[in-house]
């Protein structure tokens, strides 16, 4: 049975958009989830607040600066091995000088590409979400912050 601690895990993901395309990424093999494409991201360290945290995860796996700004969605996920939320925001690279640590491949991909079966099991709610949906409106509660 898994304790309250591990089911109010707290990682978030970018939805970095560049010309009408998403930045993905592909984990390194030896990781967990190793070939699978992603949303970059991590986990929150100790009372550490969402969008600093994300910040500071795009700036350790790929090297940039970014700016994390709206709440899109946030993703409850239930694994065999751990439980966490994933809060996703739409966020602006500050720098382009990618230096990949945890992945072994960048691209920009149109929604319209993402093929959600190559996607980490939590990141795919937001791949149907970016195929499916234009942007939320303003107002709405996807754009709430977390």
């Amino acid at each position: 049975m898994k304790t309250q601690e591990e089911k109010t895990k707290v990682v978030t993901a970018a939805v970095i958009e560049r010309d009408g395309k998403v930045l993905v990424a592909r984990r390194k093999p030896e990781l967990v989830a190793g070939g699978m494409w992603e949303f970059p991201g991590g986990k929150l360290e100790e009372g550490e607040e969402p969008r600093r945290g994300l910040e500071r995860e795009l700036e350790e796996e790929l090297g940039v600066r970014a700016v994390a700004g709206e709440r899109i969605c946030s993703v409850p996920f239930e694994g065999p091995i751990t439980s966490f939320e994933l809060i996703v925001f739409r966020t602006k690279l500050m720098s382009y000088d990618f230096r990949l640590t945890d992945h072994d491949l960048i691209l920009w991909l149109a929604p319209a590409e993402m093929d959600e079966s190559v996607f980490s099991k939590p990141d795919r709610p937001v791949v149907r979400l970016l195929v499916g949906r234009p942007r939320p409106p303003a107002g709405t509660k996807a754009e709430e912050p977390a």
